[in-house]
Formats: C-alpha cells, structure tokens, sequence
C-alpha cells in the first residue's frame, strides 16, 4: 500500500508511491496501476431505519439507527421496497 516505510536513515520521502512504471519498455503505465486519489463521497443505502418523528417547525426528521456521512449532509429518504414482492405472492 501506501503506507510508506520506517522514518529512519535519512529518508524524506513518507508516502510516495515508489516507481510506477518502466522506462525504455513497455514506456507507459499498466491499467490499474494503484495510485493515490480520493476516499468518501460515496452513495450509501442505509435499510432497517426507522422514522420516529417528524419536526415540521424546526425542518427536522427524527430516524432511528445509524445514517452514514457527516452532520449536516444533505440525505434522501425514501420508502423501502424490500419484502412488498413477497407480500404480493402470499
């Protein structure tokens, strides 16, 4: 990984990425070549939630259970559709 290597002897650099690729042949970088980017952000669906209240003066919603992201991020809530095709069989 990443993770860099023992601060010691002298060396500077903490998590640079090493080599990344050949010189004279094949001259270019490999597809899928591990190289540093960006974490998060990512859409997350969060099942088994339930809504407890719902404050129409201060725009608020009360749900109980864990919602994934930061505070104050903006979030979707939607019906579950999980089970209602087994309702319907039955």
């Amino acid at each position: 990984g990443f993770g860099g290597y023992r601060a010691t002897h002298g060396q500077m650099g903490n998590r640079i990425p090493g080599s990344i690729g050949c010189s004279a042949y094949p001259s270019r970088i490999f597809k899928g070549k591990r190289m540093a980017g960006r974490m998060g952000g990512d859409k997350v669906t969060a099942l088994g939630l339930t809504v407890i209240k719902i404050d129409n003066e201060n725009n608020l919603i009360y749900v109980r259970g864990c919602v994934p992201g930061p505070n104050g991020r903006m979030i979707e809530i939607r019906e579950s559709n999980r089970g209602k095709a087994l309702k319907k069989k039955s």
